[in-house]
């Protein structure tokens, strides 16, 4: 049992404490006063309002300020929300995303954008896209690919057409949690999930519930829902899902490969300027000759260019015309990258750049 004395240092600790949380209190209220000023002289000279850039510098200088025991990860999830607070002064940002609510595209958006966000959840990827080119929304975030079940193809046939930019991305550690109404394995005659979370499930499922028929549906959020109204339902889907349709989890962490992520774009109408550590997307179509892939990669091998990803597609347009989407580490100000694009240009049939944006960091629990 702790003694008198344990408790009293206890208390005084806590005393410490609650005066240094008024401090913290009041430090916010005088930094949101600040950002409001700003935020009345960007409207004055008709300025963006949200500045991506200036986070990422935040989240930077102060990891480098840190000298713990803080941890770094918990540092930049405290500023994401401080920084979210301060711009919902000036009216929210609108993230318009692929829903619904409790999807990991869902949880992307609120590690990118924070909890004071307005988030738009649309039906569709198209919608997504339709949502920031009309206006209604300042960004979307849209799934592009994933660690074992490969790229999203519509997210990629979407940009050939779109005027957006990419602005950003996010890394996503993807977790699938078995969960129904009771949290009793006894109780599950059914399970729901969206096809890519079963896929990912297929090992353990079979090991442990081989004889339990599965169901696809559009969403991981629309199998928990259904769980609500079928107590011998469960559903693979994420924790957000559980907490925010009442469910309990069963077992956590059902997926076959525990390093599981999936990466998400962030869209937007105008693109970044540098942040030092950028990658640039790009896609283009070449004609159809032999040794024509080669050819058009050499400008990057020339200038030192590392490639991180390199993915093809029918073009539709024509037969065996095919569209390449490249993502190379640099910005497109830079000079070897701009110089290096040139010379694709002169070599290739069509060449967009998609955007110029931070290179994410991998999340893990």
């Amino acid at each position: 049992m702790a003694s008198v004395k344990d408790n009293k240092n206890i208390a005084q600790f806590r005393r410490l404490i609650d005066r240094l949380d008024e401090k913290i209190l009041s430090l916010l209220n005088d930094r949101a006063k600040i950002v409001m000023q700003i935020g009345k002289l960007k409207k004055a000279r008709l300025s963006d309002l949200h500045a991506p850039e200036r986070e990422i510098e935040i989240y930077e200088r102060l990891s480098r300020l840190n000298k713990g025991p803080f941890p770094d990860e918990a540092l930049r999830a405290v500023f994401r929300e401080i920084i979210s607070g301060s711009l919902s002064l000036e009216g929210p940002l609108k993230v318009a995303y692929f829903g619904p609510k409790a999807t990991f595209t869902h949880l992307a958006s609120l590690r990118q954008f924070g909890f004071s966000a307005s988030y738009v959840p649309v039906n569709t990827i198209k919608e997504v896209f339709s949502e920031v080119e009309r206006g209604r929304a300042d960004y979307g975030v849209v799934p592009i690919e994933n660690s074992t079940e490969g790229v999203v193809n519509y997210t990629l046939d979407m940009f050939v057409d779109s005027p957006l930019k990419i602005v950003g991305e996010v890394m996503q550690e993807v977790s699938h949690h078995l969960m129904n109404k009771s949290g009793k394995m006894g109780d599950v005659k059914h399970i729901y999930s969206h096809p890519h979370a079963i896929a990912q499930c297929r090992v353990w499922l079979e090991n442990h519930l081989p004889h339990i028929p599965t169901t696809e549906v559009s969403s991981t959020a629309t199998a928990a829902e259904r769980c609500n109204e079928d107590p011998s339902a469960a559903a693979i889907a994420s924790e957000l899902a559980a907490r925010l349709y009442g469910l309990t989890i069963i077992q956590r962490r059902i997926e076959d490969n525990i390093n599981n992520f999936t990466r998400f774009l962030v869209i937007a109408r105008k693109g970044l300027g540098r942040t030092g550590r950028d990658k640039t997307s790009i896609l283009f179509t070449i004609r159809d000759r032999v040794g024509a892939l080669h050819d058009m990669l050499k400008p990057f091998s020339r200038y030192g260019l590392n490639l991180t990803k390199i993915e093809s597609r029918p073009s539709r347009k024509k037969a065996w015309e095919y569209i390449f989407f490249v993502d190379i580490e640099g910005h497109q100000e830079d000079e070897k990258v701009t110089t290096a694009l040139e010379q694709l240009n002169e070599q290739c049939l069509f060449l967009k750049v998609l955007g110029s944006y931070p290179v994410a960091q991998e999340k893990r629990k």
